[in-house]
Parts: C-alpha cells; structure tokens; sequence
C-alpha cells in the first residue's frame, strides 16, 4: 500500500522505547524511503517498573535506553522523536486527560495526516491506553487533519493476550516491507536490554517469521499487520 505522490505527515504513538520498531518499524522505513515525513512520539521512559539498586543505576538505564531510541530511529528515518517520559506500565496510574493532552501538544505540532498506534486489545496495560488517548487526543473534530488510523501489534504482548481481552486483533491492511524488513530487525537490535533469544517473539529470528507469515497471507514475501480503526477519504 502507498500514499500516491503526495507527501504524508504521519505519527507514531508507542508506549515504551522500542514498541514503534516492533508494531511498524519496517513501515517506517519504507514511508521514510518514499519521501514522507515520520514522527516517532514514545510515551513512556520503560524502566521504572523494573527493580533497581537505586536511583542513579536507573537513571543511566533511562539514558541509555533513550539513547537507543535516537540511533533505532535514525535507522528507520524518523524525521524527529518525541519523548514524553511517563512512568513505565504505570499509565493506569494517571489521570487519561492528562495523558491525552501530552499527545495532543505533539499532534497539534506536527498535524499528521496518518496515525500508527497500539492495538486496544493488547495485554499490556501501558499498550491499551496508549490506545485509548491516541484516540482521544486525536478524535475527528473540525479542522481535524487524519485521514487513516491504524493499529499496531506488538510481538510479546498482541498475541500473548490469546484472544482473551477485548477487541481481538483484527488485521485489515498489510504494508509491504519486503526492502526494509533488515532495517526494522538491525533497529531493534539498538535496543540490546529488549532484545531476546530464540524462540522469544522479540527475537531478530521471530521478528523475521512473523513479517513473513503476514506477507504469505497477502501473497507476498514480507509485511507488516494493522487494524484500519477509521479513514477518511
């Protein structure tokens, strides 16, 4: 699928370092390659929810994971990154309109015509209201500029809710990522504290299956999985 010859502003909303490589980073890449513009917004600093000996040790993991933000999206060619810096897997603790409206500062910037976020049905709790404000901060009131939304899985949390929260992951549009499916699997491996072993979903080898499982399904080699939410045409 392309966007034409028409240049998109397109936003990427994920809720931790990482999450955009795994739900688009090949798509990423590719609308990057065709001359449209990228932002890569990730909501939350994804360390504090794990057990640290103190504050400073966990202050350099918080840098050192941001840093491997900036170089992943260097490599997928996101045009800028946003980092809003919300405690990690706790989202459930804040109030929704304040997060809403950390969204809304970066969509009202950049006014992006396409949006990529998380599924709502995931079994992260941080992924589901990433979901859940991403739609809120960007609902289609006048003067609203996004024309497609779409939803992302996220490989070690889509499918390890085994269809038991609600809405199921329903893919509907497949982009093909069949150039830049080594760009995706090398920008995650800048996220070396994420990354795991096979057969772990987050693998390079398990990320390579999964895209070609989905490019079979559409009678390709590569792809990437989304749930068209809404589109205006």
């Amino acid at each position: 699928m392309a966007y034409g010859i028409d240049k998109k502003c397109i936003m990427v909303v994920a809720a931790h370092p990482d999450d955009e490589v795994l739900g688009c980073g090949g798509t990423i890449a590719r609308l990057s390659d065709e001359g449209h513009d990228v932002y890569v917004t990730i909501m939350g600093e994804g360390v504090t929810s794990r057990s640290h000996e103190n504050g400073v040790h966990e202050k350099k993991e918080i840098e050192l994971l941001h840093s491997s933000c900036h170089r992943a999206g260097e490599l997928i060619g996101a045009k800028d990154l946003f980092l809003l810096n919300l405690p990690d897997n706790c989202f459930d603790t804040l109030p929704l309109l304040e997060i809403v409206k950390k969204i809304e500062n970066v969509f009202y910037r950049i006014k992006p015509n396409i949006i990529f976020t998380h599924h709502g049905g995931d079994l992260n709790i941080d992924h589901v209201i990433a979901h859940r404000a991403t739609m809120t901060a960007t609902r289609p009131i006048e003067n609203c500029t996004v024309e497609d939304f779409y939803a992302f899985e996220i490989a070690s949390s889509t499918e390890w809710s085994f269809q038991q929260f609600h809405p199921i992951f329903r893919p509907n549009v497949f982009f093909n990522i069949r150039e830049t499916l080594d760009k995706k699997i090398e920008a995650m491996m800048c996220y070396a504290s994420e990354v795991r072993s096979f057969p772990h979903p987050r693998s390079a080898e398990a990320l390579r299956t999964n895209a070609n499982r989905w490019g079979s399904v559409v009678g390709g080699e590569c792809a990437e999985a989304f749930e068209l939410i809404r589109s205006l045409k």
